[in-house]
């Protein structure tokens, strides 16, 4: 207790905190505590330290100039196949922004232990898992395509592909609290039930080694393919972000609040002529694409395209060592 006194005493009153990694001007985009507008976010030991405006960056160790990109919470993407057949999370989810991705693809309770000794415990990316028969489950997901389960779906549950190729009217899941996810998508269905209004409750990609080739199922992609379809930005954001951290029930999740995971995104809306697929073998043309340029997943920078968190090679000083 005298030693823990004694290092109190020696350091000066008032001192100012240094961040491990500050993200400077970003436009930034966060649904759940209602941010959408340019500030700064001080990263201090693996979460949020601060959220403000005009943080000095002699404040941190590590600045990133955000000024020319949007930044917002990590992104969740709660269908995707990452079991003994499925895909790298970290290699195909962080370069994606997603730094939560869940497991709808065959995790149980009798293989949960090899899925978390294979999987989980080998990714930088936080790694969950949807487990039919788990005695405490509260939520499934139900592939569209089975309409005899819809009927026994329970308020909270997820309906995962509602644009698939045999969509049945939806209304009535909606009105008893069904949650719907959009999973892998036919232009052809998803383009009109857009426009009649039903909009999905989280965006995700249904990724396994077939769909990441073509249509090319990774998170920034499909977001694109919406930002396409009508969806603002803000909407996507939501349905990536908020949206489902509220679905698969981790309030933890999904924002950047003071406190919290230093799980990060961030994104660059290019303009230009693009292509997007879909599993119906179909193409939708549009102007704008969604790219991530930097992930964050807690206080570690683990995605970083354009070197924004980088020293340039003329300022780097001499390689001391190979560390």
């Amino acid at each position: 207790m005298r030693l823990l006194l004694l290092f109190a005493l020696l350091i000066p009153a008032g001192a100012q905190e240094i961040y491990d990694l500050l993200l400077k001007n970003g436009h930034v985009i966060d649904p759940k505590n209602n941010r959408n507008g340019r500030t700064d976010i001080a990263i201090s030991k693996g979460r949020v330290a601060k959220v403000a405006q005009g943080i000095p960056a002699a404040h941190s160790r590590r600045v990133v100039d955000a000024s020319d990109y949007y930044v917002t919470p990590g992104l969740i993407d709660i269908h995707g196949h990452f079991g003994s057949d499925g895909v790298n999370p970290d290699h195909n989810s962080l370069r994606s922004g997603v730094t939560t991705a869940v497991d709808a693809g065959g995790v149980t309770v009798a293989n949960f232990a090899a899925f978390k000794a294979t999987v989980i415990d080998h990714s930088k990316t936080r790694v969950l898992a949807f487990m039919p028969g788990a005695p405490d489950s509260a939520w499934i997901v139900a592939d569209v395509a089975m309409k005899d389960t819809i009927a026994g779906l329970r308020p909270g549950d997820i309906l995962t592909n509602i644009y698939g190729q045999n969509m049945p009217s939806l209304a009535d899941a909606r009105k008893r609290g069904i949650l719907l996810d959009s999973g892998q998508l036919w232009f052809r269905v998803a383009v009109p039930a857009l426009k009649a209004g039903l909009l999905p409750d989280t965006i995700s990609t249904g990724m396994d080694k077939k769909s990441l080739l073509l249509p090319r199922a990774t998170m920034t992609n499909v977001m694109s393919k919406f930002l396409a379809m009508g969806l603002t930005l803000e909407q996507v954001l939501e349905r990536t972000t908020a949206g489902p951290a509220k679905a698969i029930r981790r309030p933890d999740l999904g924002s950047i609040t003071v406190g919290g995971a230093a799980d990060l995104a961030v994104l660059e809306l290019r303009s230009g002529t693009f292509a997007f697929l879909d599993s119906g073998h179909a193409k939708l043309t549009a102007g704008k694409e969604v790219r991530c340029v930097l992930t964050v997943r807690d206080g570690v920078v683990v995605w970083d395209s354009e070197g924004l968190s980088l020293t340039h090679w003329r300022d780097a000083g001499p390689y001391s060592n190979f560390k």
